[in-house]
């Protein structure tokens, strides 16, 4: 993380109570996904009583990259302090360590929540169109069985299409890239969660 994002740490000062920045991370945690809505920011930015709301985007992403480490990499709570540099004012590194320490349970239960509710491959067959109709070249009907375990239906989707040659030879290619990334992925990871993508 680049020093000048510490350096707005300091601005959790003006909101003067615990309360206000454990708030303040919960709104960021619930907006993980989507980014903060123009409500949101108007309440974050008068609870910290900023006159030039420039200054709040750095502070928002410094809080969600100390938010995904504690969440998505291998982190004990015994070691969440030792995330901050020496710049940071001693009582802010203990507020956002005690606040961080209380959510990262829950938090990585979302995480692992949200990746169960992904619907997984189930089975997948395969045969040739009927070379009886009118198609010139031949196309293969690939049929796909997905099940969402998450459901408390029987989660189970049927999704049907077809592929001629030119397109499976562009979804090799994409699944080739996929298979080498989780390699990749598999030998770097060391037990860390995945990553999110970046939001304000």
């Amino acid at each position: 993380m680049e020093n000048t994002l510490w350096g707005h740490l300091p601005l959790l000062v003006n909101t003067n109570s615990k309360e206000s920045v454990e708030y303040i991370l919960q709104v960021l945690w619930r907006t993980r996904k989507t980014g903060l809505d123009a409500t949101d920011r108007l309440v974050i930015a008068e609870m910290l009583q900023l006159t030039n709301h420039s200054d709040l985007d750095p502070l928002l992403v410094c809080l969600r990259m100390l938010m995904r480490r504690c969440v998505y990499e291998n982190i004990s709570k015994d070691e969440i302090q030792k995330l901050f540099p020496d710049e940071v004012l001693p009582e802010l590194q203990r507020l956002l360590t005690l606040l961080l320490q209380k959510f990262q349970r829950e938090w990585r239960e979302d995480v692992l929540k949200d990746q169960v509710t992904m619907p997984r491959l189930k089975s997948m067959t395969w045969n040739m169109a009927d070379q009886d109709t009118e198609i010139l070249d031949p196309v293969a009907v690939i049929n796909l069985k997905l099940q969402n375990d998450a459901q408390s239906s029987s989660g189970e989707l049927e999704v049907k299409f077809q592929l001629d040659k030119d397109t499976l030879d562009t979804m090799l290619k994409s699944m080739y890239s996929i298979r080498d990334q989780l390699y990749d992925a598999g030998e770097t990871s060391n037990g860390h969660l995945p990553r999110e993508t970046n939001m304000v």
